[in-house]
């Protein structure tokens, strides 16, 4: 079935049009092009004028949301179910995020993914595995006994995992401490399309460099869970600084001041930082709690916090971020938009058929209000109003 979508703005991920429709076939976008010209025969979904219609967000680090969280119930049906309580902040794609756990239920997880991800229209890009490979220094909230270095059937495990999610067009994502991993796995992963992020980590800059020619393509919610720069130890964060890696932020306004994020945006090349959330079961929901590793987790003035204070995750959607990087930060609305749709398509190498309005790419779209609600979302072309 043919369907036209009019009336709204559009961004395309490069260029704000006015008076264009977008054209989709199923699971595709055919044409972006002026009302005029649009197709007689395509069923007609007239939009707010008041709208603006832009890609999909596309979140890779997602621990819950919804009530669910992944660790807690590492099941296709939970990764399902936080997919369907993202999108209506935007999300069109996502990477449910598995924290440091047992071995097991790592492959547990892995494998409810990999069903999850065969789901039409999911939403599902994958998944994140955010440890177990990192730094007891850093931990963050992390259960400490599950820190570990890979082992044999771990590197033989998630290398196979990450071809048959590539032949999906979806990807595995691995944080990982560069101090806990050697160069040779570290490009063994790479090699087989592992895509490998520096995070939970004290490495020193030279080895973080290091790590960056062996693989390591990213960096995850920099700053946090990192060492500060030192004028003579500059670690992690100034290696992200200092190279072409990408940079997933955290723009919640409490993770990382506000000020740090604009010189970081100042420094890096353009397209090299992208908006993720780090959310937990709270976000869109009423809860004032949750469980992690059975300790209590609270959510106290924006933050999620367990009873001693550590961070614990973030309690913040994709449309909130975005709004954040133009009235916190003072981005243009299009860069913001691309933080949260086009470059992080390009961090997982899914630029070529996510994170544009464009013909041939895939129908994931968000249309927002202009205070950033989400009004409507589309999945591989299933229609969603809110």
């Amino acid at each position: 079935m043919k369907r036209v979508l009019k009336g709204a703005r559009c961004f395309t991920g490069e260029l704000m049009l006015e008076d264009h429709a977008v054209v989709l076939e199923g699971e595709r976008i055919t044409a972006v092009l002026p009302v005029a010209d649009a197709p007689a025969d395509a069923e007609e979904v007239r939009l707010p004028a008041d709208a603006l219609l832009v890609p999909g967000f596309i979140d890779t680090q997602v621990n819950g949301a919804g009530g669910v969280l992944f660790n807690e119930t590492p099941t296709a049906d939970a990764a399902l179910a936080i997919a369907a309580a993202t999108r209506r902040s935007g999300t069109t794609g996502l990477l449910p995020t598995f924290i440091t756990d047992a071995q097991e239920r790592m492959f547990q997880a892995c494998e409810a993914i990999s069903e999850a991800s065969s789901r039409s229209a999911s939403g599902i890009l994958g998944i994140h595995l955010e440890g177990p490979f990192i730094s007891g220094e850093r931990p963050g909230v992390h259960e400490p006994r599950y820190i570990r270095a890979p082992d044999a059937r771990d590197i033989e495990s998630l290398t196979g995992l990450a071809g048959r999610l590539a032949s999906k067009g979806c990807r595995l994502l691995v944080t990982l401490a560069p101090e806990r991993v050697d160069d040779a796995t570290l490009r063994r992963f790479a090699a087989a399309g592992v895509v490998l992020a520096a995070g939970h980590t004290a490495a020193a800059y030279d080895r973080t460099r290091e790590a960056l020619t062996a693989g390591v393509r990213g960096f995850t919610h920099l700053f946090n869970a990192m060492p500060p720069v030192n004028n003579r130890q500059p670690g992690p964060v100034l290696a992200a600084l200092d190279s072409e890696a990408w940079c997933g932020i955290i723009a919640d306004g409490i993770h990382v001041h506000p000020a740090l994020l604009r010189l970081l945006l100042k420094i890096k090349p353009p397209g090299k930082v992208f908006l993720v959330t780090d959310a937990m079961p709270p976000v869109g929901t009423d809860a004032v709690s949750f469980s992690l590793y059975g300790r209590t987790i609270l959510r106290r003035e924006g933050r999620l916090v367990t009873e001693n204070g550590t961070l614990a995750g973030a309690d913040i959607d994709m449309a909130t971020s975005v709004r954040n990087c133009v009235r916190l930060l003072g981005l243009p609305l299009e860069e913001s938009l691309r933080m949260a749709s086009l470059y992080p398509a390009c961090f997982l190498g899914l630029e070529g058929h996510l994170g544009r309005l464009a013909p041939n790419f895939r129908s994931d779209l968000t249309l927002l209000s202009p205070d950033f609600k989400v009004l409507a979302t589309w999945v591989g072309g299933q229609e969603q109003w809110y």
